[in-house]
């Protein structure tokens, strides 16, 4: 048996025009797919955490989502507040402005704040692949792998660029194995979800988790 795409996926709405009925819809997918998480928007953690108490669905949402360029202090807060609220993973943009100007330093730090403030919650951490090359790919895989957290993640879906298959073979081989790699954004169909699971992929974040499953299903005979 082939094991389900659904183990993987993190079931995301993001959307500024996101509403407590898509987030209803979004939650109750997760349940019927099975899928690892829903990622949601913060002011809609208390929410999700209600639909999905007592299933095995992860309740996830951002922090310094999309830009990462709010203060260190201000992520410390929408982490804790998150945690507080009942999210169990927290997906933090870095520093980008920092990693741009090599201040690692600096990045470094305000992950390693996160990770605390989020306490026992599984904190992902986003990179934004497509604003730098690989060299400093590598060597933001290698903060992620040192700070505590447990997922480097390519991109935020806002940016000009998401994932592709060689970044995460580059970010997979760059962590050795020491933090996992989440693929997200453009990942809207069961070809490209198994292409970045076969890349080295642990998580893939979309928001077109119930097409990816439907046709996982549809190829695999689950539907005949």
């Amino acid at each position: 048996m082939i094991e389900s795409p659904a183990n993987f996926i993190d079931h995301t709405l993001l959307r500024a025009d996101a509403t407590a009925a898509d987030i209803t819809c979004l939650c109750e997918e997760a349940v019927e797919y099975g899928f690892a998480s829903v990622c949601v928007p913060p002011c809609h953690v208390v929410q999700a955490a209600g639909l999905l108490y007592g299933s095995a669905v992860a309740v996830g949402t951002v922090v310094g989502f999309p830009l990462g360029n709010q203060t260190t202090e201000t992520k410390v807060f929408e982490a804790r507040q998150a945690v507080d609220q009942g999210a169990t993973e927290v997906d933090m943009v870095i520093r980008i402005g920092s990693a741009r100007a090599g201040d690692f330093a600096a990045v470094l730090e305000d992950i390693r704040r996160v990770v605390t403030a989020a306490d026992s919650a599984l904190v992902k951490v986003i990179i934004e692949c497509c604003l730098f090359d690989d060299a400093v790919k590598r060597r933001l895989a290698d903060i992620v792998a040192t700070s505590g957290a447990g997922y480097v993640k390519t991109s935020t879906g806002f940016a000009a660029a998401g994932a592709t298959v060689d970044d995460v073979r580059l970010l997979a081989a760059a962590a050795s194995a020491r933090v996992k790699v989440k693929a997200a954004g453009g990942i809207r169909d069961w070809s490209s979800c198994r292409a970045m699971l076969a890349a080295g992929a642990a998580r893939i974040g979309t928001s077109a988790g119930v097409a990816i499953m439907r046709q996982w299903q549809e190829g695999t005979g689950w539907l005949r």
